[in-house]
């Protein structure tokens, strides 16, 4: 598995200089933070959710946070307070650590992965990417886990457009739809 902080700060960042030609490094694009979230509204049994959240804890290497309800939805049948989510925010070496797990094993691991899709990054360069099982990470062990459940991951960057945002993942190696 690449280390993609060493890749940033060793190739992609002088490739980007030039290629821009920008002669300050601090005015490369860069990624600031990975946000990584799972809603367990669904989920009725506490246990269940404790699970969920011991097995993202696991995916990020953080503790995660109870996301509540800000107010009560009579058809989602959710009270205001209650837990309705988990929420993580990775940044430096842990941030580039879950990178390199998610480009290089979760990604490919998932079912019927044909690339990620252009549109799913925004107008401000932040990349959306939704993964469908956790089980495809690899701290998970398949045949313990009784409750499945996707998570998304959002990387945000400092880029001030889509385009330059574009071009920083595909120097990451972030796989793109052909």
């Amino acid at each position: 598995m690449a280390d993609y902080k060493t890749k940033f700060e060793k190739q992609i960042v002088g490739k980007i200089m030039k290629e821009r030609g920008l002669t300050s490094p601090l005015a490369v694009t860069r990624l600031t933070k990975i946000v990584i979230n799972t809603g367990v509204g669904k989920l009725k049994d506490d246990k269940e959710k404790e699970i969920v959240k011991k097995y993202l804890t696991m995916i990020s290497g953080q503790e995660v946070h109870a996301r509540p309800a800000k107010k009560s939805i009579a058809s989602f049948k959710s009270r205001e307070g209650m837990t309705i989510g988990y929420s993580v925010t990775l940044r430096g070496q842990r941030m580039y650590d879950f990178l390199t797990r998610l480009i290089d094993v979760a990604l490919p691991r998932s079912r019927d992965f044909r690339g990620i899709s252009e549109t799913s990054v925004d107008q401000f360069g932040n990349l959306t990417i939704g993964i469908r099982e956790h089980i495809a990470f690899p701290e998970i062990i398949g045949e313990d886990v009784k409750t499945i459940f996707g998570l998304e991951a959002t990387l945000v960057t400092s880029a001030k457009n889509k385009e330059e945002a574009l071009e920083l993942y595909r120097a990451l190696g972030i796989p793109f739809k052909k």
